[in-house]
């Protein structure tokens, strides 16, 4: 019994050049060049312009680790083919946010500005005031500074107001007069 995941091919984009070197898995594309290690006991190989990996044997260690090889170059090869990108929302009266070069300024109701330098890796780019693009290669990254700049001033139940995913769904409640 092998993992759903592990089984399914990953289709090479044009443009994207896989190297495997021993138990390093690295993609070349447009966007950039990203690598992992794949884990022990799983082997990976490029065949007819797509990347199968294969676990050594049937033990229960080794099948978790092949969904999650899988699952990891996955990314890795959408992300140098097209990247990967994060939208957020900033609602509430006088909330905004300023482009400063590569990093941001926010203006979200405290007595201070909030500076937030770009990581290495990871772009920002400001559609409006109230929208903000995070934009890079590393799906982890890109997830990981999103939240972190969500966490500067998360959406609070009675009004929305804050900083939010732009897909994500805030939880109304009623406040004093909704008795």
């Amino acid at each position: 019994m092998a993992s759903h995941i592990g089984k399914l091919p990953i289709a090479v984009p044009a443009g994207v050049e896989i190297t495997i070197n021993g138990s390093i898995f690295q993609a070349k594309g447009p966007k950039g060049t990203d690598s992992f290690e794949i884990p022990a006991g799983i082997s990976a190989s490029v065949e007819d312009g797509h990347v199968i990996f294969t676990p050594e044997d049937d033990a229960r260690p080794t099948r978790a680790k092949h969904g999650l090889a899988r699952s990891l170059a996955a990314g890795i090869v959408e992300g140098v083919s097209q990247g990967f990108t994060k939208r957020l929302l900033i609602v509430g009266t006088g909330y905004r946010v300023v482009a400063k070069g590569k990093n941001l300024e926010f203006f979200l109701g405290y007595s201070h500005t909030i500076n937030v330098e770009a990581p290495e890796g990871i772009e920002f780019e400001v559609v409006n005031a109230n929208e903000l693009l995070v934009k890079g290669i590393d799906k982890q990254a890109v997830g990981q500074v999103a939240a972190n700049i969500r966490k500067l001033r998360a959406p609070e139940p009675y009004k929305g107001k804050g900083i939010k995913y732009a897909d994500e769904r805030i939880i109304r409640k009623a406040g004093k007069a909704g008795k």
